[in-house]
């Protein structure tokens, strides 16, 4: 089984480390949820534990990882590029080394729900659907009956059917698993330990935390023990500022008393008086240093959207009619119509390729015909045209000194370290990229956002202060979600793309 000793992790890039003295292992049954904030070292972690060598270019690593004979599967958050342009026969065949065990293969498409015809020399990777791609990887991966498997975002770009097949496949598997996701639902219905990375202390010191809770009971104890330590700190508190408050007053009675006596031997017995007082004082200020303190927590991310928008409630913001909905010469759906009155919230769901993104695209153009102020997140970040600045360069737009200030400040609201501001979008995590979406709709004053996929990249402990500005964002708001606590909480309409058009089902 895999045992991790004294594990250190050092980013050289960013002069910080992302975890110290790790130990861990990997017991039958475990499926181990790593979680944590944007930026703190999921990936790095899960990959380094795969094949150290993968992170040894960017980071100093110290301790063992041990895996004796272990098989390791990997799923990785973002396929490498280099993959791409293979078919999916190609890559099948060199990441199993040619060997096909022909039973394994068969019951395995059957269990992926996998057409044959998908593994070919004619398929390449890149022309699969996104839920296609992470079901093709994790297939070929199985293939090579691993005894320990590791998923870095595996519910990204799925649809509902598809993130329901996943969840069960997760929960029935029955080799240990670790897995980084930002599904809440996920983690909830399949986590049975906890790994959380965490940066505290103003961002300047890392711990991590091992629990054998599921994940609901992790929170939920973490809260407990967070508002318990913080009530107590703050009841010692006042009860020090009391003791300090009559300490001091009868500290400045003698002291008056002492200056305004002329008897010496009433003088006398004052001073023997404020030596007494004084040392009730030392030994209040000892007191204090034995004191509960409020408990280190990760600072939370701090997210708003300006409350002085406003877009007349009952008003119609867009009627949308299209005969025919198209990506090149395929045909997706057809007789779309959508009539969006403000501030409506809504959801578009269907299956992967079913056109949810083009048409979006659509309404961004109808929207900003309209002359709507529109702040788009796309599904892929590298959709940017400017991809290449740093996240200070894409939210300015005068380059002004007070802009720097005002973009630097809500960057920090937002967990940015100041090195991460200076930093090109392209090398900023997942979570990161999104995070400045948001804070881009904001600076913009965006009166409509569309969303594809807004929490895909969000951490679980960020996603309840990103849902309540969502709530709270008195514009229309469309969105692609499989997020399962997303459409819960914010759309107040649900609508399903499919070929025969978009229709309400809430």
């Amino acid at each position: 089984m895999l045992q991790i000793k004294n594990l250190s992790i050092y980013l050289r890039e960013d002069l910080r480390s992302i975890i110290e003295d790790f130990s861990f292992a990997v017991a039958q049954g475990d499926k181990v949820a790593l979680i944590g904030e944007e930026g703190n070292g999921k990936s790095i972690l899960l990959k380094t534990i795969y094949r150290r060598s993968l992170t040894e270019a960017c980071c100093d690593i110290k301790g063992d990882i041990y895996k004796a004979a272990e098989i390791v599967g990997y799923l990785p958050q973002i396929i490498e590029e280099k993959y791409m342009d293979l078919s999916t026969e190609e890559y099948l065949m060199l990441m199993t080394g040619g060997q096909k065990d022909y039973t394994l293969y068969y019951q395995l498409l059957s269990d992926f729900s996998l057409d044959e015809e998908l593994i070919s020399n004619d398929v390449k990777i890149s022309f699969l659907s996104g839920g296609e791609k992470i079901k093709f990887i994790l297939f070929v991966e199985m293939l090579k009956s691993p005894t320990l498997l590791l998923m870095d975002e595996p519910s990204n770009d799925l649809d509902m059917d598809s993130l329901i097949w996943l969840e069960a496949f997760m929960k029935r598997l029955e080799i240990p698993l670790i897995f980084v996701s930002h599904d809440t639902k996920l983690l909830s219905n399949v986590a049975n330990k906890i790994i959380h990375l965490e940066v505290v202390d103003r961002r300047r010191k890392v711990r991590h935390t091992i629990s054998s809770d599921g994940y609901d009971e992790y929170v939920r104890k973490r809260l407990k023990h967070i508002d318990v330590e913080r009530r107590r700190a703050k009841k010692e508190q006042e009860e020090f500022a009391e003791k300090m408050s009559r300490y001091r007053r009868v500290h400045d009675s003698v002291e008056n008393a002492l200056r305004a006596t002329k008897n010496d031997s009433e003088g006398k017995n004052l001073k023997d008086k404020m030596h007494t007082v004084k040392s009730v004082g030392r030994r209040i200020e000892r007191e204090k240093k034995n004191m509960s303190k409020n408990p280190e927590i990760e600072d939370a991310i701090n997210i708003f959207f300006d409350d002085r928008l406003y877009i007349p409630n009952g008003r119609v913001i867009l009627d949308f009619k299209l005969d025919e909905l198209k990506a090149g010469n395929r045909l997706l759906s057809k007789n779309i119509e959508l009539k969006i009155t403000g501030p409506e919230k809504i959801c578009i769901v269907g299956k992967n390729g079913s056109g949810k993104t083009t048409l979006i695209k659509r309404l961004i153009n109808e929207f900003e015909s309209l002359k709507f102020k529109v702040g788009y997140m796309p599904q892929n970040y590298s959709d940017l045209t400017n991809y290449d600045v740093n996240a200070i360069e894409y939210l300015s737009r005068s380059f002004s000194k007070d802009e720097h200030s005002t973009v630097s400040t809500y960057l920090a609201a937002l967990n940015f370290k100041r090195e991460e501001m200076y930093r090109k979008i392209q090398n900023l995590s997942g979570g990161q990229k999104a995070k400045l979406f948001f804070a881009k709709m904001n600076l913009d004053c965006a009166e409509v956002l569309v969303l594809d996929e807004p929490t895909r990249n969000l951490s679980p402990l960020s996603q309840p202060e990103i849902l309540n500005a969502l709530a709270d964002y008195r514009g229309v708001i469309i969105a692609i979600s499989h997020d399962r606590d997303f459409i819960g909480q914010i759309p107040e309409k649900v609508y399903e793309l499919n070929e025969e058009g978009l229709f309400r089902i809430n």
